[in-house]
């Protein structure tokens, strides 16, 4: 225990929920438990709860010379709820959820919840023993993002009957789906689309439906929102036994200042820095955790542990990875202390991403760890040893930028744009990636993806099937959200579910059918994902026509089968387009967006096409092809 605690305030547990928070006292006092918590600049602290009445002077907890306030309480019944009641320097008296309590009540409830702790009976074996002794860079990745709240909604007014439009009220909305509903629903969606993975917007507990669980209030227990913890452990169970991955987005970066979270949690700055320009962080009207502290490492440490282990999520996607990482980040000049070399990096929480990423590949084989990092900071998934934060993936936010800056361009300025998407390959397979159609990109005013695309109605779901199939075939991993499958036309709103209702009308079940059929050609293609990390896997074959906006190049696997890609992003048709070839063959058309069964014009290339020889745009072979307008086409290419 003595050296757990050493470890505790060294910033190296990786388990400190076993000694602070609330567990069942050992011995023969049944019913009794004990309570543990660091507040070290405390003046006093009290054990209110259910139990007591919520009475302050009922229980007072007792200080340790290391700051850790403990109190033993009989607890005659659960679930019960219980709060620290902190008098802090000033003279103030506060009440404070358990940074470490695995249980909380639901909004806006800020209290802690006492439950009996029983074991769950995984029944995930055969998954688990597989994901340890998988390359994490080997295989398919094609995930699903989901904010569980707002995919589907029991009660709401868009519920498929076809009445559509815009509801008003909570009424109107719904309730959210229960763990046990998401099981029965989601999971066999997800399957029949054919991902790979889930990725989950923050599940942990979190007091405003609109930050989207982004504003964390609980690092160990899973938002009541959809039921308890358990439900939680039985939904990720039942994702592997369909050998469905899950990731959970998780946010170490900063906390909200709700008056029972952790800002000032003693009276001081216990989880954050005193100096504000540290502190603060007024873009988001939150605070920034203090990464010089061993307590605050050890609390995020055994959190990220905490998810991995105690409900087996199969990776953590690491939120606002820049606010860790960079001192300026989000402020103007004057705004930010520089580090102790003058400089606008964070040391601290450099040293803590790379103790992290070190973490989870020690103790959890086979899970991911992903940064969400929008400021080029080298080596995001180098080895630590060789100066790298040591994660697995990073979301390709630039190519997220540009791509959507392109495709959001009328059809003549696309040309002023062309090199928006070809820059993507300059920096490729710097790190490992993952190309993201987030969350992020569908909201506040940035429309759906479907809605970005210029042009008519027919225009916008055709330049939407040509990004999705460009961007299957593009190096990287894969990510969608939710809505986008199926071309959900307004903006996302949190606070209902999706339109499923457009799947009554044309165009929107074609696209489903589109994107369902791409994904599992993509699993069944290992030219598209075998070789992602390196030139092997790409060549380009046309970057250069500004005037067609036609890119297309090839992806290779090991074994050297190769698969041609072109896209056409404007709407113009080609019917005889010739490409170069660096060999002599055939091409075979694999996939087409245009396909007439997707809502697009038919145009396709029903026969194979030969090569022919000669000197074509450097190549010593050429075809000629039909390009369809704002479509993308996979063939097959089989050099002889």
């Amino acid at each position: 225990m003595a050296r757990d605690w050493a470890l505790f305030f060294q910033g190296e547990s990786r388990n400190a929920w076993e000694l602070l928070g609330a567990h069942p006292a050992s011995g023969a006092r049944e019913g009794f438990w004990r309570f543990a918590v660091s507040a070290p600049r405390a003046r006093q602290l009290r054990l209110v709860g259910s139990f007591n009445g919520w009475d302050r002077e009922a229980l007072p907890m007792t200080r340790g010379d290391d700051g850790i306030w403990t109190a033993c309480a009989q607890v005659p019944a659960l679930p019960a709820a219980y709060r620290y009641a902190i008098q802090g320097e000033d003279g103030t008296w506060r009440e404070h959820a358990d940074p470490y309590a695995p249980r909380m009540e639901l909004r806006p409830a800020p209290a802690s919840v006492l439950t009996e702790a029983a074991a769950y009976g995984w029944q995930d074996a055969a998954w688990m023993a597989k994901r340890a002794k998988a390359d994490p860079h080997a295989g398919p990745m094609n995930i699903y993002e989901v904010h569980l709240g707002s995919w589907k909604r029991v009660g709401s007014q868009k519920d498929g009957s076809g009445s559509g439009g815009s509801t008003a009220g909570p009424e109107a909305a719904g309730r959210m789906l229960t763990w046990e509903e998401l099981t029965d629903e989601l999971i066999p969606y997800a399957l029949d689309m054919g991902y790979t993975h889930l990725e989950l917007l923050p599940v942990m507990e979190h007091p405003f439906d609109g930050s989207w669980g982004y504003q964390v209030g609980s690092w160990f227990a899973p938002t009541a929102r959809h039921g308890d913890p358990e439900g939680l452990k039985r939904f990720i169970d039942r994702c592997h036994q369909a050998e469905l991955g899950v990731i959970l987005d998780w946010v170490p970066a900063h906390f909200p200042r709700d008056e029972a979270g952790l800002r000032r949690f003693d009276g001081s700055a216990l989880y954050e820095e005193e100096d504000p320009r540290r502190s603060e962080f007024p873009q988001w009207g939150t605070c920034l955790f203090d990464f010089s502290k061993g307590g605050v490492r050890s609390f995020l440490l055994s959190s990220a542990c905490w998810w991995l282990g105690e409900f087996h999520a199969d990776g953590l996607r690491v939120d606002a990875v820049s606010a860790i990482l960079y001192h300026d980040f989000g402020r103007e000049e004057g705004q930010w202390l520089p580090n102790r070399r003058g400089g606008r990096e964070n040391l601290e929480g450099v040293d803590f991403l790379q103790r992290l990423t070190c973490a989870v590949h020690e103790d959890f084989p086979g899970a991911l760890i992903i940064a969400e990092e929008s400021h080029a900071f080298p080596g995001v998934t180098h080895s630590p040893g060789v100066g790298g934060l040591g994660f697995d993936y990073k979301w390709n936010m630039g190519w997220m930028n540009d791509t959507l800056s392109y495709l959001a361009a009328g059809f003549p300025e696309r040309r002023e744009r062309h090199d928006r998407m070809t820059f993507s390959l300059v920096y490729a397979f710097d790190d490992h990636f993952i190309l993201p159609l987030s969350h992020d990109e569908v909201t506040h005013g940035k429309k759906s993806l479907l809605d970005k695309q210029p042009g008519d109605l027919w225009q916008k779901f055709a330049g939407l099937r040509a990004l999705y199939g460009y961007t299957m075939a593009h190096p990287g991993r894969k990510l969608l959200f939710m809505g986008g499958e199926f071309g959900q036309f307004i903006e996302w709103c949190d606070g209902d579910q999706l339109d499923w209702f457009l799947l009554l009308y044309d165009m929107h079940p074609q696209l489903k059918d589109c994107v369902r059929d791409m994904n599992w050609l993509y699993r069944r293609t290992p030219a598209l994902w075998e070789i992602d990390g390196s030139w092997d896997g790409f060549q380009w074959i046309q970057a250069d026509d500004r005037e067609n906006e036609v890119y297309a190049f090839l992806r290779r696997d090991r074994a050297g089968r190769a698969l041609l890609s072109v896209t056409n992003f404007t709407p113009d048709f080609h019917p005889f387009y010739r490409l170069g070839l660096p060999a002599a063959g055939r091409l075979s058309e694999l996939f087409n967006t245009d396909s007439a069964a997707y809502g697009g014009s038919g145009q396709h290339n029903p026969a194979p096409v030969h090569t022919d020889p000669g000197l074509w745009m450097g190549f010593e072979h050429s075809a000629e092809i039909a390009i369809p307008p704002l479509a993308t086409v996979w063939f097959a290419y089989e050099p002889n």
